[in-house]
């Protein structure tokens, strides 16, 4: 591929025909799926909604303002309520995930059989969200915290084990083989070998984990979950817009503390 240059950059690249016609079937095809996409959502949307929106907007707005200050005494126990679920949730997410992420991990697990399970497992509890969890497990438990955490955990355990399982991979070998060289036992190479390199990256990963989990208990009650969730769908369905404001805003304050936690406590270990 000839290129002409001038100066210290070039100026211009010629391409083969073919490589210029598969460039512009690529971008045809995406254009082709970008404006069939579109054409069924466009198909779906009300636009007079959509005109209208700007008004409606200001018009929810202004409804929230003043807002009533004197419910924060019912918002403070339900936003205790949102705390113990991220961390009970992440407590019980951790637990699970730290012997499923051995069994998963190609250097620990005892079968190839069992390492498929617990794939399986991670793959499961990843690809639904808490949302979806806690609408099962409502329906399995009955509503309320007990199941808000359960959604929490299930959701936890596939991105905890999944990104333990590929440290514990990646680990280096060379420790654990100089400790099984001194005759070593099996907990032995595990707790001085594996531990010590694996102990950032579990610490990292549990406490965003747990930041992730603080977002999550918020909306896990507008299914059943519990915690300020709840209290948010029943002011939204009484339409008490002034305490929404209330709740929304003491959700940001606390993601905002969430993330400030999470990025010092990742600062002190890695």
């Amino acid at each position: 591929m000839p290129v002409l240059t001038r100066g210290d950059g070039p100026l211009w690249t010629s391409r083969d025909p073919r490589e210029a016609r598969n460039r512009f079937l690529k971008w045809l095809f995406g254009l082709v799926v970008f404006f069939i996409a579109f054409r069924f959502i466009a198909q779906e949307t009300m636009w007079e909604f959509v005109a209208d929106a700007p008004f409606q907007a200001a018009d929810f707005i202004s409804r929230m303002f003043p807002p009533d200050f004197g419910y924060t005494a019912r918002v403070l126990p339900s936003l205790l309520d949102t705390m113990n679920l991220a961390i009970f949730g992440t407590f019980v997410a951790v637990v699970i995930s730290v012997p499923l992420a051995i069994l998963a991990a190609k250097n620990t697990s005892p079968h190839q059989l069992v390492r498929l399970v617990a794939l399986a497992i991670i793959v499961t509890t990843r690809s639904v969200t808490s949302l979806i969890w806690a609408l099962l497990l409502v329906q399995i438990v009955g509503p309320g915290l007990f199941a808000g955490m359960l959604a929490i955990a299930v959701r936890g355990i596939g991105m905890i084990s999944k990104l333990f399982y590929e440290a514990i991979e990646e680990i280096d070998q060379e420790p654990i083989e100089a400790i099984k060289s001194t005759g070593a036992s099996t907990a032995q190479v595990f707790l001085y070998g594996y531990v010590p390199q694996l102990m950032p990256t579990f610490v990292g990963v549990t406490v965003m984990r747990w930041e992730i989990n603080i977002r999550e208990s918020t909306i896990i009650g507008i299914v059943g979950g519990g915690g300020i969730g709840f209290l948010l769908n029943s002011a939204i369905n009484r339409l008490r817009w002034d305490q929404v404001i209330v709740i929304l805003f003491t959700i940001l304050v606390t993601v905002f503390v969430a993330e400030w936690i999470s990025a010092k406590a990742r600062e002190a270990v890695l």
